[in-house]
């Protein structure tokens, strides 16, 4: 995984959480929109984001739910002899906070097209040590609130459009950072969470990206994390029983 938020879930409604938050709900009805929970939101998938945009120059901006896909593809991304981008490079999933206002594929985005990304929480991989020279597996765990609130990432959007008439693709990254405290034994890295009270400075499509807000550790006083299943292992497996707790492996017996 490298670094990486790679997989999530989201089981509230694009219709829900418009209510929840205050927004628009763009998502619900769009052809794109499966809906249903999806426990184990993997890169490419459609996924509902936050932004605040003005629908006319001059009106007040206002908060909307609309679905993205997830693996920003930059505006000058050429288009494939099918009308889609040709995707050359790894699948930008993640941007490094240190890097979103310096990265070319980035920083354009960073400026007035930030976003956030809600999930009940995300799955991370704990390295484990090596047994008598082999590689131990890595064990899989959930992070989230103890509450049962929703989290917020902090991600950045673009808009990509091919030469011909096709609608414009809406694509989104989740910025990472140094993760802090107990999730920093999981894993060096993990999504930037905002607090409530930052979400309207950094979807102000009319203000600069604020560095205090990407420099800042954090706040993970309410993430608590379990071990998971292996089944998330796999992007075939979906389902609730994948942020259950793991059960511990059965002992081998061995018959004297």
């Amino acid at each position: 995984m490298g670094g990486m938020c790679g997989r999530f879930a989201v089981t509230t409604d694009p219709a829900k959480l418009a209510e929840k938050i205050k927004a628009i709900d763009e998502a619900t009805g769009t052809v794109a929109n499966a809906g249903g929970p999806n426990y184990n939101v993997a890169p490419t998938a459609t996924v509902a984001t936050v932004v605040t945009r003005h629908t006319e120059p001059d009106d007040d901006a206002t908060r909307r739910v609309r679905l993205m896909r997830w693996g920003l593809i930059p505006p000058w991304v050429k288009a494939g002899p099918d009308g889609m981008p040709e995707n050359k490079g790894p699948l930008l999933i993640n941007a490094r906070a240190e890097k979103v206002t310096s990265s070319p594929a980035f920083r354009s985005s960073a400026k007035a097209k930030r976003c956030l990304v809600p999930m009940d929480g995300y799955y991370e991989w704990r390295v484990n040590a090596d047994t008598a020279g082999k590689k131990s597996p890595k064990t899989p765990f959930f992070m989230h609130r103890g509450d049962g609130e929703p989290l917020f990432a902090a991600g950045l959007w673009s808009v990509w459009k091919s030469a011909k008439d096709a609608a414009p693709l809406l694509s989104c990254t989740i910025i990472t950072t140094d993760a802090v405290g107990e999730l920093a034994e999981i894993h060096d890295r993990m999504p930037l969470m905002l607090a409530e009270a930052d979400w309207d400075a950094w979807l102000n499509p009319d203000a600069a990206l604020d560095p205090e807000l990407i420099a800042r550790p954090p706040d993970v006083r309410d993430i608590e994390l379990r071990q998971v299943s292996t089944l998330v292992n796999s992007v075939r497996n979906n389902g609730p029983q994948l942020i259950e707790p793991a059960q511990p492996e059965p002992e081998q017996i061995t018959l004297l």
